[in-house]
């Protein structure tokens, strides 16, 4: 978010689909068994993306061995590296009660972010020049609120060397979700067209035409959708900005308490902008867990912004961490529970400190990475209480897609062709093929 709101591979045929890369498994819509040949495998996907937090801020607390000392053990919290007592330059974290987290929006822009990052010496968060630099970037959640996400994290899988793909800003972040690949910088664009286009404050319009994971999904005839809260409301409005939800702490009508297209990746794409088999409001996916029918194969789920914990205009951390926690609780309590993997991350870090110097940049795009953000996996397909150190970033998400619906990854010719797949995360004994971890 804004300061101040600030070559393609050819597709293997539907009916090879598979919940793996061989094609000789057969999908579950062919042999309609709801598994891979009687196999558990995942048939159902909810990746559910929260706003501006680094690791070091919501799992600093969480995680128990030394700063630095890099474990490779995979056992719990022990084998994740806490956040230090002080930054390289001696701030001492800032607890992220909720009115902290109210307070206080970092710059989160991509050069004060590459400023702070210092070459990997990850020094001057609190020092940087230009506006960038406060001491308040060193910040660490209270336990007290993040606790939800840590009790998920211990029944589930967290990795511990995930990265924003690009530093910077949220828009240019989330298109590497569908895209896997640069498409621009920071929150420099706003969709064309797209519903709600006119509540916010970016002024520049784009729309671009390449193929994401969603055009393949629906070229495979794999279900798909993305669900944002507040959505339907902002449709009804028919133009002008939606009436303020009574549970958003402002009182207008304009970001964080309406929905804001800049936050769904697939609204730049005339092929599902506002698309209404595609684009549907949070309500609906709650529908479809009530009723054990509708749940697409793959769903991205984006709250609205009052409930995604991006930091600053009164907002609180507790309003998303109950809002995730409770879908989540939903996910698992429904018909689905027993096949679908949840996995939840953080667009970007918001301008947080954290001490883990990101990769280099990118061999496919030349852009540099940005700070590490919270990914954990859920579910019956997660490993349990595990860390994985395997680096891992938006991109491997569209990887894993391309695996296990689509027969076979890098089909966007751009990061997901390189990146790391999910497998270190996923228990091969429940997944019944082992995913690949690159």
């Amino acid at each position: 978010m804004p300061l101040l709101r600030a070559v393609a591979a050819t597709l293997l045929p539907a009916t090879l689909l598979a919940c793996g890369s061989s094609a000789s498994q057969g999908s579950s819509a062919e042999n309609g068994t709801g598994s891979c040949h009687g196999s558990p495998c995942v048939e159902h996907l909810v990746v559910i993306v929260q706003e501006n937090h680094t690791f070091d801020n919501q799992f600093g607390g969480y995680c128990t061995a030394a700063p630095g000392s890099n474990p490779t053990c995979t056992g719990g919290p022990a084998c994740c590296e806490a956040m230090p007592a002080t930054d390289p330059a001696g701030t001492k974290p800032t607890v992220l009660t909720d009115a902290a987290h109210g307070a206080f929006d970092p710059n989160h822009m991509q050069a004060c972010e590459l400023s702070e990052i210092h070459d990997g010496k990850m020094d001057m968060f609190a020092t940087a020049a230009a506006m960038c630099g406060d001491a308040r970037n060193v910040a660490i959640a209270d336990p007290t609120i993040v606790k939800p996400y840590w009790d998920l994290a211990g029944a589930g899988a967290i990795a511990d060397r995930y990265f924003q793909p690009i530093a910077g800003q949220s828009s240019s972040n989330d298109m590497y979700l569908v895209r896997a690949a640069y498409v621009f910088t920071d929150n420099d664009e706003q969709p064309e067209g797209a519903v709600g286009v006119m509540c916010n404050s970016e002024t520049k319009l784009a729309q671009y035409t390449d193929k994401t994971i969603g055009d393949l999904l629906t070229e495979a005839h794999v279900s798909w959708t993305w669900f944002a809260d507040g959505y339907g409301a902002m449709v009804a409005a028919q133009g002008v900005c939606p009436p303020r939800p009574a549970a958003c702490p402002l009182t207008i009508a304009t970001y964080p308490c309406s929905f804001d297209p800049s936050d769904v990746p697939i609204e730049y794409y005339p092929s599902t902008r506002d698309n209404p088999s595609i684009m549907k409001d949070v309500s609906a996916l709650d529908a479809a867990l009530q009723s054990g029918s509708g749940l697409p194969s793959v769903s991205f789920v984006k709250a609205i912004g009052y409930r995604s914990e991006h930091p600053g205009y009164g907002l609180t951390a507790s309003a998303g961490v109950d809002w995730v926690s409770g879908l989540v609780g939903r996910i698992e309590a429904s018909a689905y529970g027993a096949s679908t993997l949840v996995l939840v991350t953080y667009d970007e870090g918001g301008g947080f400190y954290d001490h883990v110097a990101p990769p280099p940049a990118s061999t496919v795009d030349g852009k540099p990475y940005g700070t590490r953000v919270p990914f954990f996996a859920v579910g019956p397909f997660a490993r349990k209480n595990y860390i994985s150190h395997v680096t891992m970033e938006h991109s491997s998400i569209v990887k894993f897609i391309e695996w296990n619906w689509l027969g076979k990854t890098g089909q966007l010719g751009t990061r997901d062709a390189v990146v790391n797949n999910l497998g270190s995360l996923l228990d091969p004994a429940k997944t019944s093929v082992a995913v690949p971890e690159n």
